[in-house]
Formats: C-alpha cells, sequence, structure tokens
C-alpha cells in the first residue's frame, strides 16, 4: 500500500474524502486545463467563482431539486473573523476543501463537509490602501489552479499561496503608483501560463487613477506583461500600440491631473481555446468629461468589453458599450461564455448584463454585436444601433442643462452580483435594479457644494424613500420634487427585482420584486440542474426559485445581509448549497433601513454558511445593540465652522460614514476618548489598523477641527431628540 504524508492524510480525513487503499488522492486544489474544461463531468465541484470556463454560475447537481428543496436546512456556518464588513466572495470547493476570501483580501481553506478551518492566510496589506476602495475593504474571491490559491488583497498585492498548507509561495505588487488611490478588490483571472489581474479607483481622489490590467507567470510571480485602459497625459509615451488609437478619442487639451480612469475591477474571464482573456472596463474619470476639454469624444477604452491575447496583453478586440460614458455606466460585470443560436446560426458568445441597462451578446472571437435589448427600464436611450453598436441617446441624458431624473442610476441595471446561466432552461438570471438618479452638476446648479469624493464635481442622488428635495437645495441646488419623480412611472423609482431573461429573444420569461423603496443591496444568483434559482436577500432570507417558472418554493431566514453568488457542491454523494454572507460593500453608506437589511435587527457577522437536506434551522448572529445617544462635548464652533465643516464632511467623509446605522460607526455616538483623539485619529491615522486611515493629505488642521463641530452638532440634536421623545405627551 502506498505511503500518504501525514499532511494528504490530514486533508483525506477532514474534508471527508472517500479514497480506496492503494490510489493516491488529488492533491489539494489540483484544478488544470483538463479538469476545468470538463467540470460537467464533476458536478460535485464548484471550480471557479462561476463554477465553471464560462463563469455560469450553473451546477449540474440536482439532488436538491423542486420536490425536495423545502427540507432544505442548515448544515455548519464558519466565522470569517471580519471586522463586520461586506462579504462578496463565492467560495470555491474542490475535492471537498472550500477556498475562499474575505475582508482586507484574507484567505480561508474549510473543510466543506463540517466548515472546520484547515487554514487561513493573512496577506498583510498596507492599511494605507485601506481609503482607496470605492466601496468598502470587500474581496470578490480567489482562483484556484494546480495547487495553489490567488488572491489580490486590497493593497493590489498579488499572493500565490500554497493549497494544502496556506504558505504564502510569491508575492508581487500589481500597482504601479502607490500615490494613487489604487486598491484591487476583484477576483484574479487564470489565462493560460499567466494569472491576470486588474484594480479600482477610478472613482476616487481628485483624479481618479488610469486603469490597467497585468499578468503574471503562474509559476514564479515573474511580470510578463501590462495592457493600459487610456492613454497617458498628453505628451507622454504609448506603452502599447492600443492607445494611439484611444488618444484620439479623448481631448488633446486635457488637464493630467485628471488620470482617466477605465480600471477593470471585476469581471474577468477566459476562453482557453481562442486564448482570449476578456474583461470590462469602469467610467472615465472625471465623471464630467467637460473638464478635459470641449471635445465631444468617446473617451476609449472606457466603458468597454476588452479581448486581450493571454500570451502577450494585445488588444483582440473592443466593445465600447457606453461611448462618452457621463452617467458612471462602467462595463465591468461579470460575463458568461456561452454557446447560443441567433438567427439560425450557432454563436460563441459572451454576454452581460451590462450597468447602462442593456444585454449584450456578443461574437466572443470578434467582439461583433450579436443583439442588445434592455433588460431594465432605460430613459438615457431609446436602444442600440445594432450596426454602429451605439446607443441612441435621448434628451433626458443631458444632466448638464439641468438635473436629469435618469435611469438606470449610477449604480447601474445591475452591477458586480452575479447572473447565472442555466444550461437546463437556457435562461440568464439576473439580479436587476429598477433605480434611477438624480444627476446633478454641482459646479453650475447653485448649491454650495462643488466637490464630491467618488462623484467628482458631479452627484447622483438616489430617490429613495428619504430623498428630500427642499433639503437637498442647499448643498446642491434645485433638484426635482420626489412627487414628480414617482409621477413618470407607475412603479417606485428605486426597486430591486430578480429576473428571468432569454438571451436569444432578449426579453423578461418571469420575475420577482425583492425590495422597493430603498436599496437592499441583494445578492448574486446561482441555478442548478434540479430545476432551481437560489438568491440571498438583504433582509437575511435565501430564496429558491422554480427556475422554469418562478415559482416560489423555499425561504430560509439567516439573519444575515446576503450579497454574494450562493454556490454548491457534493461530498460523498450528498449536496450542499453554500452562501458568504455580510453587509457592507456599496451599501457601506446606507444604513440597514428596515426591512431591507438584517444587519439591522442582527449583528452583521461576517461567516460562512452551508445547507443541507434535513437540516436545521439557521442560527442567527447576536441581536445588534442599538447604543443611546450621549451628551456630547460642548459645542465651541460658530455657525460657519460648522457649516465649512458639515461640507467637508459631505465632502470627503461621506464615502465610507453616515450618520445612522450602517457597517461603520454612527459618528454621532463617539465616546469621550475618540473626541479627544478625534485629530489623531482623522489626520494621522491613529485607527489605522480598523481601516480609517489617515487624512492629512486632504485635510487640514482647521478642515478636522471643523468636521469635528459639525459632528459634536449633529450628536446634540440627536441626544436631544432622543430625550424629547421620552417625555410623556
Amino acid at each position: 500500500m502506498k505511503t500518504l504524508s501525514w499532511l494528504t492524510a490530514l486533508i483525506m480525513a477532514t474534508a471527508s474524502v472517500s479514497v480506496s487503499v492503494g490510489v493516491t488522492p488529488p492533491a489539494p486544489g489540483a484544478v488544470d486545463n483538463t479538469r476545468l474544461q470538463a467540470a460537467a463531468t464533476e458536478p460535485q465541484n464548484w471550480f471557479t467563482g462561476g463554477r465553471d470556463q464560462e463563469g455560469s454560475y450553473f451546477s449540474p447537481l440536482k439532488s436538491i431539486d423542486a420536490g425536495n428543496v423545502t427540507k432544505l436546512g442548515f448544515a455548519w456556518d464558519y466565522d470569517l473573523g471580519s471586522p463586520q464588513r461586506g462579504q462578496e466572495a463565492t467560495p470555491i470547493v474542490i475535492d471537498g476543501v472550500m477556498y475562499t476570501s474575505g475582508t482586507w483580501g484574507y484567505v480561508y481553506s474549510i473543510d466543506a463537509a463540517t466548515g472546520r478551518e484547515l487554514w487561513r492566510y493573512d496577506p498583510k496589506a498596507t492599511q494605507s490602501a485601506a481609503r482607496n476602495p470605492c466601496c468598502d475593504l470587500v474581496n470578490r474571491g480567489v482562483a484556484v489552479w494546480q495547487g495553489r490559491v490567488y488572491v489580490a488583497a486590497v493593497d493590489g498585492k498579488l499572493h500565490a499561496i500554497n493549497a494544502a498548507t496556506g504558505q504564502k509561495i510569491w508575492e508581487a505588487d500589481t500597482i504601479t503608483d502607490h500615490s494613487l488611490p489604487y486598491s484591487s478588490t476583484g477576483a484574479p483571472q487564470v489565462a493560460g501560463k499567466v494569472v491576470v489581474i486588474g484594480n479600482s479607483g477610478s472613482d476616487m481622489g481628485r483624479g481618479g487613477v488610469r486603469g490597467y490590467v497585468s499578468a503574471y507567470d503562474l509559476e514564479t510571480g515573474a511580470f510578463k506583461w501590462r495592457f493600459y485602459t487610456v492613454p497617458p497625459a498628453v505628451g507622454q509615451p504609448f506603452e502599447n500600440p492600443e492607445l494611439a488609437a484611444a488618444a484620439k478619442t479623448w481631448d488633446i487639451h486635457r488637464n493630467a491631473v485628471y488620470q482617466g480612469g477605465g480600471t477593470a475591477w471585476d469581471g474577468f474571464s477566459y476562453d482557453p481555446d481562442l486564448d482570449l482573456v476578456y474583461f470590462g472596463t469602469a467610467n472615465a474619470a472625471p465623471y464630467d468629461l467637460r473638464q478635459l476639454g470641449a471635445a465631444k469624444l468617446d473617451a476609449l477604452y472606457t466603458a468597454s468589453i476588452i479581448a486581450l491575447h493571454a500570451k502577450t496583453g494585445r488588444m483582440a478586440w473592443y466593445y465600447q458599450t457606453t461611448p462618452r460614458d457621463s452617467w458612471d455606466f462602467d462595463s465591468v460585470q461579470k460575463m458568461i461564455l456561452a454557446q447560443i443560436s441567433l438567427n439560425g446560426k450557432r454563436e460563441p458568445v459572451i454576454m452581460q448584463a451590462s450597468k447602462n441597462g442593456f444585454f449584450y451578446v456578443l461574437n466572443r472571437k470578434t467582439g461583433k454585436l450579436l443583439s442588445a435589448n434592455n433588460y431594465t427600464y432605460v430613459n438615457w436611450a431609446s436602444g442600440v444601433d445594432l450596426k454602429t453598436g451605439r446607443p441612441k441617446l435621448t434628451s433626458q441624458a443631458d444632466w448638464y442643462s439641468s438635473p436629469k431624473n435618469i435611469y438606470p442610476s449610477w449604480a447601474g441595471g445591475h452591477t458586480w452580483n452575479p447572473m447565472s446561466y442555466s444550461q437546463l432552461t437556457k435562461l440568464v438570471y439576473i439580479p436587476a435594479l429598477d433605480v434611477s438618479s438624480v444627476w446633478i452638476d454641482m459646479l453650475h446648479n447653485g448649491g454650495s457644494m462643488k466637490y464630491l469624493d467618488g462623484f467628482f464635481t458631479v452627484n447622483g442622488v438616489i430617490p429613495d424613500d428619504t430623498y428630500d428635495a427642499a433639503d437637498m437645495k442647499r448643498l446642491y441646488g434645485p433638484v426635482p420634487d420626489l412627487n414628480d419623480i414617482k409621477a413618470s412611472r407607475n412603479v417606485n423609482p428605486v426597486r430591486e427585482l430578480i429576473r428571468a431573461w432569454d438571451p436569444v429573444a432578449q426579453k423578461t420569461v418571469w420575475e420577482h420584486e425583492t425590495s422597493t423603496g430603498v436599496r437592499g443591496y441583494d445578492g448574486g444568483i446561482m441555478s442548478t440542474a434540479g430545476n432551481l434559482v437560489f438568491q440571498g436577500r438583504g433582509n437575511g432570507e435565501l430564496w429558491v426559485y422554480a427556475a422554469d417558472t418562478g415559482k416560489v418554493l423555499k425561504t430560509i431566514q439567516t439573519g444575515s445581509h446576503i450579497m454574494a453568488a450562493p454556490m454548491t457542491y457534493a461530498i460523498n454523494g450528498e449536496q450542499f448549497v453554500a452562501v458568504q454572507v455580510g453587509y457592507g460593500g456599496a451599501a457601506i453608506t446606507v444604513g440597514p433601513i428596515p426591512p431591507h437589511s438584517a444587519a439591522l435587527k442582527y449583528q452583521n457577522m461576517n461567516r460562512i454558511i452551508a445547507f443541507k437536506l434535513g437540516g436545521a434551522f439557521v442560527p442567527t448572529p447576536a441581536l445588534r445593540i442599538d447604543e443611546p445617544f450621549f451628551p456630547p462635548p460642548a459645542q465651541s464652533a460658530s455657525a460657519a465652522e460648522i457649516k465649512a465643516g458639515e461640507l467637508k464632511f459631505i465632502e470627503e467623509c461621506s464615502r465610507c460614514h453616515v450618520l445612522g446605522p450602517s457597517s461603520t460607526p454612527d459618528l454621532r455616538k463617539l465616546n469621550a476618548g475618540l473626541h479627544q483623539a478625534f485629530k489623531e485619529i482623522v489626520l494621522r491615522g491613529a485607527l489605522g489598523a480598523n481601516g480609517m486611515e489617515r487624512f492629512d493629505d486632504l485635510l487640514s488642521e482647521q478642515d478636522a477641527d471643523n468636521i469635528h463641530s459639525y459632528l459634536i452638532e449633529q450628536s446634540w440634536l440627536a441626544y436631544r431628540a432622543q430625550e424629547s421623545a421620552k417625555k410623556p405627551n
């Protein structure tokens, strides 16, 4: 009998892998091209973030089906130990071992049968990168390949980790300029002999960043190539030949402070037969391209889908979904590879439910546009010209002349939350947003606010149930009234839905509204051969639908806000469903308003929850403790200083902090020690380990004092309102 090492034996035992005597089990994380291209023959595994090479988020497993899913219940949970932040990764399971990532870029290896930790990896990310992500310290997953786990930490360091031991093999710094607000939150993509990663930051700082993707040798971490998505400053050399064409679509008088944007922060995929790696790019920086000059040009390659040759990093083709994007219509949403029949012809396609509201089907060999139709309500364009590929703009798209209520909002008709393509029904299941935003030119609309981090000199206000046009007028100038916005349609201007979409007929087959009035930040979607569709909601419920009809089959209350997509796997013939949970991400500045978030009632515990047939009720986290307001320090600032503090707070702090319950502290409830250390925290990073990095490069001592005064004023208002409510009528 072959002797097994103690480590292999441990992995076999803890992962509950059944191994015959004399048969060597697969090594941990043993994924290669052969296994991945035959993923359908190993339905027990979930090989990639989207399960397979195509990124379908579809599983061939069917032990759990429409007939027995009512018996689905709790199997185990695993505490990620994260600081109660957003969780957006979908775990990978290979041969009974689960791999996933969390806050900062931590990596976890878990026994998928029991939830027992095998190892965890700390990337030791640079704390100064904590303020760079647009939307929380999230991470969207790992790649596992030939015994290694690859992850990009928030500071842009790419790590290769031994899948068996959790030990670092190599590390590569993917950021070209750490003085700019770059970060990495997306999952790496294995493409041939390289691993590819992008970054984020198009919205950040005073000028954003310049987008690019980089490739590194899988074995050694050696740098192989880099593709920049937008041209350099005027007069600087082009790093790749394609930038010469791109430069012709940007104003030649542009200010060098604006880096151009076009980052690739999520949504990579790879076709091994064509050896092409695909990704989408983000918005331009700034949003208001008039600040770059008078020329009305397309600003390539922002808001585009790009195909690169994996060996060289040279462009194969591109398709720009939103030329001259002025609405934050990134094209970074995850894409699905498939073979579908269009007009009687079988086509190898790549599909995306783009943020701009249109569902694109492209030939993935050539980039030719095959079809495009809106999968959600759109008013900025009347359609897409199939000959030119360009959207047909409407007058509503022009927010330069006056504030406009534009569908979809800057959040998009669909964002990072994964959609799923079922091999059973041939439908795509989209976590859709039917949400608008009021776009405001803050420089010219008459308000006191002129700059907002993440929006530069514009703002896109979502008209949810908290929208108050009269109150906003002081800050942003005149904006449309909420009643007028609601009167423009017969539905609430803020809705989330799950839509079953036919990519051939380009129409909705069935749908359910999942939240309304205030965004619930519902989760991504998985489908299975058991005729099932799974989606988690912000209110903590996991919903299960019949994939063909949309009939609701099961709901399970978890007590945890679910944003990530579920996944499924099997061990020794028993099927499990698992999902990673935690509130935050783009919702970091949105208070968990009932009934839309479980994080209002329960603690925002970051964990993985697994389910199986015959399981029990899911244990909920501890109840959220809402601390009362206490009298803050005496107010000594003038009215002018308080007003200046409000503007600075909105300008630089409101991206992560809201004065109310959210996944970051309510700054109206600072204790005496935090009040005393306020400037040390804000200016010099005394709480950098918690993700609150120093801001002395953006804020002066006086700015910090003014912000503190504004928070003290708001604390007194909240305290007095609390005490007044205690008095009998």
